[in-house]
């Protein structure tokens, strides 16, 4: 009896540790909304070697760069390769390499 006790336990234990990963999973995939300058990151910015669509946002004063990732990037990009388009919005994922920021987009206006 106490075997089957102490295996409940540790169940309750286990499936309390699993749903703690999934929620903290969650919010680490939290949308956000960023709002800015679209532009070519190789052709106007130079900081790539190939086109890549990027926004360029105001963030306490200094202006940071978020490469758009995903199938929308290309509709994006298309748009905007050799010129800047104001006042657009990417909704994503927001995520962070090696210093630089990256917004896998599931939505763009502007």
């Amino acid at each position: 009896m106490k075997k089957v006790v102490s295996l409940a336990t540790l169940a309750a234990f286990l499936c309390l540790g699993l749903a703690a990963t999934f929620v903290s999973a969650k919010d680490a995939a939290k949308e956000v909304t960023i709002k800015g300058t679209a532009c070519c990151a190789k052709c106007e910015l130079h900081k790539t070697e190939k086109c890549q669509a990027a926004v360029t946002v105001k963030e306490d004063g200094k202006d940071v760069v978020y490469y758009v990732t995903g199938p929308e990037s290309k509709k994006l990009h298309s748009e905007i390769c050799k010129s800047t388009k104001d006042n657009v919005s990417v909704t994503g994922v927001v995520t962070e390499k090696e210093g630089q920021k990256y917004i896998k987009a599931s939505k763009i206006e502007g």
